[in-house]
């Protein structure tokens, strides 16, 4: 043994080839942590200081080579200083420079995933061999920063500029077949000849039959484009990048820049402009946002995992209510493997699932993502019924009728005489109350809320409601089925609206109170598109439905009268008043045409302001950014209240709902986090500046306490 640590071995294979393993104790995948890091250091200087070596094969004890850094430990680093943390970063690709600078030849054998520091750490070697199953990729920038470890000094010079742009600014996961295309890679093999191939490169470099050297020269130099090629590659990229990202995300078109800033420059000094181009992306508010993200991101799959043990298996769902939804539901479940029975008392229900769900299958196959066979299975393991005869065999069983609790209460009182005593019921109710269905019911114990967003297909959030009778198993085996499906399931406690709903209702009323003093719905949509979300509350009312709308909040309304609540007709009554019902019969806020690929496209409708005359009480001026805190305040306070009221248990899965359910501005990081990014205290100062608008912009005491405490929920 060369050199022995808790993450790094090196060892000698044969005829003074020695392989440099990556096994990270206690772990169970590679991650550059500062151990790893320091490891990577000793061992390239006992390698160096060896005599008899005469090449290096680095490699992988785990299924994967290297997921990337981690980032739990980065981001601590991240609050130091810019010098310091330029130094930092500096001291880290010394370690992969003196890798590269080995007397000896090198080749890297990437199986599994070979992400971020672990594609860098391979692009540090003079070879790469590739399995046939394995990906790599540099997706930093969807952290909102980009590669710190020479990436983007080495791929250009490895792959050329146009091809390390896309990869870079993309931050996608390459496959092997890809990656030897553009000369990332220089072989691929299959899993089992990895180490073969490895091993067969060395050699041909030790013999002289390939120069590696000269193999090694392009990496140390500025890159191979004359001033005329680099303005048109960097400035028509930049252009193109810029208009994909969007102005949110400045990642990278950053990243661009600093493979412009350094192609005139050899490795050391390229590395040097890398540094100080990530550092200030890394003090972004942008990078702080989506690296949250990603850790809450973490922490919700580990959420998520205790539930495993006490989960039993679904061998065998079912869907009450076929139509648009529950044909999503069953789509989403037979796609992913569990087989569905999709049950309606109408056959013209049934025949809308079933459309549902092969439209969906036949898009998958139509972009190349499902093989027709696997289209046909999945088809297959969709059971359309219209009676209970087969329920007796069901493990889970998804309520999908009308949002009506008199319904709900019937539908499920009958189903649950036809299954089996320890079978789940499920309700995908989006505001009802789980406790009150449950009432219904003789094993309320068996039952839960399972609520999915629409479209299902799209939407990665599942709400699962524990209500005030539901035992762990159901929520467990709602929980698993979730995740089976391919779904973000977020555990909350019961109340009217749940998380994602209670949350969102504050906002339309925020919209409410804006229209009636006069402001223009097109420029509130605008305004709150630009803010970051996908789009305004008008054209969100009408996709959603305004007769949804006006259930929901008459729900909510009910629930939480002191805040949501209204006197006289609002917005939301006189479109539902004028038959105004949004995208599903053509004209809302904005009236629906199709387009040429057969999709709704909305379009001004002078009939809507006309509609919304009686509801404007007086004609208001307001800021751009008044229009924002109106909208913005109410949400974010009932966030902090869901908080407050044990609704979720954690910060982190209150914004993770938010940005999965309803597509808040992911650069924002959730509502917690923008209260963060704001101050407590500025928030609260902020809030009180519109109080008169009633309850909703009222502060809890507690946010009050956290603000003259100087806290943060994260951090």
């Amino acid at each position: 043994m060369i050199y022995e640590g808790k993450a790094i071995t090196v060892k000698a294979l044969e005829g003074g080839i020695v392989e440099l393993k990556f096994d990270l104790k206690g772990e169970s995948v590679n991650k550059f942590n500062r151990l790893t890091l320091n490891e990577l250091r000793d061992a390239v200087a006992a390698i160096k200081a060896d005599a008899s070596v005469k090449g290096v094969i680095v490699s992988s004890g785990k299924d994967v080579f290297i997921v990337g850094a981690d980032i739990t430990e980065f981001v601590d680093n991240f609050q130091l200083p810019d010098e310091e943390l330029v130094a930092g970063n500096l001291e880290a690709n010394k370690i992969f420079s003196a890798f590269e600078d080995l007397e000896v030849p090198t080749v890297a054998a990437i199986n599994g995933i070979a992400l971020g520091g672990g594609l860098e750490m391979c692009l540090a070697a003079d070879y790469r061999v590739m399995s046939t199953t394995a990906k790599i990729g540099l997706p930093e920038v969807k952290l909102g920063i980009y590669p710190g470890f020479g990436g983007t000094v080495r791929l250009p010079r490895i792959i050329g500029t146009d091809n390390a742009i896309e990869w870079i600014a993309s931050g996608k996961e390459n496959r092997a077949e890809d990656a030897l295309k553009v000369g990332a890679v220089d072989a691929v093999v299959a899993p089992a000849l990895l180490q073969a191939g490895a091993l067969d490169l060395v050699k041909r470099a030790i013999s002289g039959e390939l120069d590696f050297k000269a193999k090694r020269q392009p990496k140390l130099e500025k890159l191979k484009l004359n001033a005329i090629e680099q303005m048109m590659a960097f400035e028509t990229a930049k252009g193109f990048v810029a208009g994909q990202a969007g102005p949110n995300y400045p990642a990278p078109v950053e990243a661009i820049k600093t493979i412009q800033k350094a192609a005139n420059f050899g490795r050391d000094k390229a590395l040097e402009v890398e540094a100080a181009g990530f550092v200030k992306l890394a003090k972004t508010s942008v990078a702080t946002s989506l690296i949250g993200l990603f850790l809450n991101d973490q922490e919700l799959k580990k959420k998520g995992k205790q539930y495993d043990e006490a989960a039993k298996e679904v061998k065998l769902a079912a869907v009450l209510g076929a139509g648009i939804m529950g044909g999503g539901i069953a789509y989403q479940s037979a796609s992913k493997g569990t087989p569905i029975l999709m049950k309606d008392i109408r056959e013209e229900g049934i025949q809308m699932g079933l459309q549902e769900a092969s439209k969906l299958l036949g898009k998958r196959v139509e972009k190349g993502r499902m093989k027709p066979e696997k289209m046909a299975e999945a088809l297959n393991a969709i059971r359309p019924t219209m009676s209970y005869g087969d329920f007796g065999n069901v493990d889970i069983v998804v309520e999908a009728v009308v949002e009506n609790p008199k319904v709900k209460h019937a539908v499920l009182a009958e189903v649950e005489g036809h299954v089996r005593e320890d079978a789940i019921l499920a309700s995908n109710t989006s505001t009802i109350s789980i406790s009150y269905l449950a009432q219904a019911l003789k094993r309320p114990e068996n039952f839960v809320g399972m609520h999915f967003f629409n479209p299902v297909h799209m939407m990665p959030l599942v709400e699962v409601i524990r209500g005030e009778k539901s035992s762990e198993v159901a929520v467990a085996t709602t929980v698993a089925y979730a995740k089976k499906m391919g779904k973000n399931p977020i555990v909350v406690n019961d109340c009217p609206g749940f998380l994602v709903n209670r949350v969102l209702f504050p906002y339309f009323g925020g919209f409410a109170k804006l229209l009636e003093l006069g402001v223009d719905f097109v420029r509130i949509d605008k305004i709150m598109e630009k803010f970051g979300w996908p789009m305004g509350p008008a054209y969100l009312s009408d996709v959603v439905g305004i007769d949804t709308g006006h259930h929901g909040r008459d729900v909510m309304a009910e629930g939480f009268p002191d805040r949501m609540a209204v006197e006289g007709k609002t917005a939301v009554d006189v479109m539902y008043d004028a038959n105004r019902l949004g995208q599903k019969n053509g004209k809302g806020f904005y009236a629906y045409e199709m387009d040429k690929r057969g999709k709704p496209k909305k379009v001004s409708d002078p009939v809507a302001y006309e509609v919304l005359k009686p509801i404007v009480k007086e004609q208001r001026e307001l800021t751009d950014e008044d229009i924002i805190n109106f909208m913005m305040i109410p949400l974010c306070l009932e966030t902090v209240r869901c908080l407050e009221d044990g609704i979720v248990s954690t910060a982190a899965e209150a914004d993770m709902g938010l940005i999965y359910g309803i597509g808040f501005p992911p650069f924002r990081g959730g509502a917690l986090r923008y209260i963060d990014s704001i101050g407590v205290a500025e928030f609260v100062a902020i809030a009180d500046k519109y109080a008169d608008l009633g309850a909703l912009y009222h502060p809890t005491a507690k946010l009050r306490e956290m603000a003259k405490n100087g806290q943060k929920f994260f951090g």
